[in-house]
């Protein structure tokens, strides 16, 4: 007989409606997961991250390519996520992800100084901090501590910039590094600062400048996604599950041998 009013509810039916609530918020849960949407940004880095029209700027995901992009773009198609990729200066897009939710960065160098500020997905690839010189340099450098009496190119918000201005070292900066090859040709600078496959790219794409030299390696670190504090750590968990799930499968390795070395 049914039960009376403001009893419990027996039999059979004493189950099914705490399992008829948990499917419901299950379906709850699920459908604000999917309806999530990320804002993704990235600087003009190749062969990192690179605008296909050849502008420094980008508004939408199919005008940006690259090793750490596509690899991001990998790890998004494993995910129910909803997403926008922008590409802007570093300096700007650093500052705006910071404290807005379902905001990231990449390639981000994963630094102590940085550690407190983000969440992290990754590691993505990894950059080598790289002195150059002009082609026509005699400069030799043994180790970081003698290059303390040259002029240093780098660009703001960009780690190895920030390091070496933290070290006490003269730096030239500017928004971007775009313009860095020609302050060695132009005895602007001395050095130039930056990662040792991006040197060399940008020299000659921007320039049409070749032969830099690296002198001096001194550093290298890995490159993640970096996620704003704000954003819940249920997403960052399963970005890096999807992460992972693509470096399992061998995508990330094919995305970089694609590339080349």
């Amino acid at each position: 007989m049914p039960a009376k009013p403001g009893s419990e509810t027996t039999g059979p039916l004493k189950f099914v409606r705490p399992v008829l609530q948990g499917l419901l918020m299950l379906a709850v849960v699920s459908s604000a997961v999917a309806d999530e949407k990320l804002y993704i940004f990235t600087e003009n880095y190749p062969p990192y991250n690179a605008s296909t029209t050849g502008q420094g700027f980008a508004h939408n995901e199919d005008d940006i390519t690259g090793i750490c992009t596509d690899m991001v773009k990998t790890m998004m198609e494993r995910v129910d996520y909803e997403y926008v990729m922008k590409m802007r200066d570093w300096s700007r897009a650093y500052e705006w992800v910071q404290g807005r939710e379902n905001h990231a960065l990449f390639c981000t160098a994963r630094t102590e100084e940085r550690e407190d500020e983000f969440q992290w997905v990754g590691p993505l690839a990894s950059i080598k901090w790289t002195l150059f010189a002009a082609p026509d340099s005699n400069i030799q450098l043994e180790s970081l501590e003698g290059a303390r009496q040259y002029k240093i190119a780098g660009y703001k918000g960009d780690v190895m910039s920030d390091y070496l201005v933290s070290e006490g070292f003269d730096l030239v900066m500017n928004v971007s590094g775009e313009q860095n090859p020609r302050r060695l040709v132009l005895g602007q600078a001395d050095l130039w600062v930056t990662d040792g496959l991006v040197g060399p790219l940008v020299a000659e794409e921007e320039h049409d400048i070749t032969g830099l030299k690296p002198v001096l390696v001194f550093r290298e670190t890995p490159m993640y996604l970096a996620v704003s504090n704000e954003t819940a750590p249920a997403i960052v968990e399963d970005l890096q599950a999807a992460l992972d799930e693509a470096r399992d499968s061998g995508a990330l390795d094919s995305i970089a041998q694609r590339y080349g070395p």
